[in-house]
């Protein structure tokens, strides 16, 4: 049988038959996608049964069966595994069950829940799967790891133990459609950077089930890790210990700033911070936020220890653009250990108190903050340069 186009043998009897959607540029109405996505389905052929491990986005289901065609009837598919109920990769779950009149949907209990509200799936469709279970194929035996709340409470992965390929589904993705389908292809530097964005955006509020799931992974030892989101890990390694890395907190010695400057007074302090860290020999990443992408400021949280927001009072509160930057920090439950506040106000200040409110609730120690009414004079300059000692400070004892 020639390969049907656009699929990719991943190892014998196993089929990457997903879809790249290349001209997608939003995601949840708020991830901004520069190299559009991809949504990951795999079809596994053993010697007596096949599974089809997740789906695709709403619209693809055709294409999904037009690719599951070229390798078997897709009628005969035994098994769909539905390890995650986001529709993005279970959306077509019910149509492959009305195709495949036989076939069990196999996932977590609470996944059994999401599969009966979200897609109408029967429960006598469905089975449970936990640790326990094995699905022999012929050949090919899968088996499962319970993790819950990466990024959904009903997450399980998928493993094939005789290849040693792992179907993480969201964790261990990326957003990345253009190009090859392997990470070697692209080459680590840029698929690592696209996996941190990723994480910064989907995974960075759940680092402790993380951490689980990272070492259940690393006793695992895969030799391929396939997720259902961008590229899949050839070398496994190379993602394992980047996850290693961002889901136990581990600090670079860097600063972020973020600012929104309206006249020019919040621009001029933060840049002034910057030239005083960069003086000490400190990586600083600025960033204007009106024009930034918001998940670039996000994957700085996943390893910046400190964050200094630049923002002017406007109509008594802070400035929306850095009310949502801040909001950012607070929703993500970034790691972030110190913050710095300055800012501007007119007749009447309200950012600083504004910011205090939003982050209530973190564990962010404030070092200082610099409130000027009017543009910044030099001694607000003399108290941006004290704060910055305090910065060098904290951060000579990050290890």
């Amino acid at each position: 049988m020639a390969m049907p186009m656009g699929t990719l043998e991943v190892v014998p009897g196993v089929h990457w038959v997903g879809v790249k959607h290349y001209n997608r540029r939003l995601f949840d109405s708020l991830i901004p996608l520069p190299y559009g996505t991809s949504y990951n389905a795999y079809l596994v052929i053993g010697s007596r049964k096949t599974a089809l491990i997740d789906t695709v986005n709403p619209g693809f289901d055709q294409e999904l069966l037009d690719k599951i065609a070229g390798h078997t009837d897709p009628s005969r598919i035994d098994y769909v595994v539905m390890n995650h109920a986001e529709p993005d990769h279970a959306n077509a779950v019910k149509h492959m069950l009305d195709v495949a009149r036989n076939a069990k949907l196999l996932t977590s209990a609470k996944g059994k829940e999401a599969a009966m509200m979200y897609f109408d799936v029967p429960a006598d469709r469905i089975t449970v799967v936990d640790e326990t279970t094995k699905i022999d194929l012929g050949g090919k035996t899968l088996s499962f790891v319970d993790a819950p709340w990466l990024h959904w409470p009903e997450t399980i992965f998928t493993y094939l133990e005789e290849d040693r390929v792992l179907f993480p589904c969201d964790f261990f993705g990326s957003h990345l459609a253009v190009g090859e389908f392997y990470a070697k292809d692209y080459g680590p530097e840029l698929c690592v950077d696209m996996a941190k964005l990723y994480f910064a955006e989907i995974m960075m509020p759940f680092r402790l089930p993380g951490q689980k799931a990272v070492e259940k992974v690393k006793k695992l030892n895969p030799k391929i890790i396939a997720p259902s989101h961008g590229v899949i890990w050839d070398d496994p390694k190379v993602i394992l210990d980047a996850y290693s890395k961002w889901t136990t907190e581990k600090m670079e010695k860097k600063v972020a700033i973020v600012y929104v400057t309206m006249w020019g007074s919040c621009e001029k302090m933060a840049k002034a911070m910057r030239e005083e860290l960069v003086r000490k020999g400190i990586n600083v990443n600025i960033f204007d936020i009106p024009v930034t992408d918001i998940g670039h400021i996000a994957k700085e949280l996943v390893d910046t220890p400190v964050l200094v927001l630049a923002a002017p009072t406007v109509l008594n509160g802070v400035h929306p653009a850095a009310a949502y930057a801040t909001l950012l920090v607070k929703t993500l439950r970034a790691p972030t250990k110190y913050g710095v506040v300055l800012s501007s106000f007119g007749w009447g200040g309200g950012a600083v108190k504004q910011v205090s409110a939003l982050l209530e609730g973190t564990k962010l120690e404030v070092l200082g903050v610099v409130d000027v009414k009017g543009p910044p004079k030099q001694s607000e300059f003399d108290k941006i340069k004290e704060i910055a000692d305090k910065i060098e400070e904290k951060l000579s004892a990050i290890q």
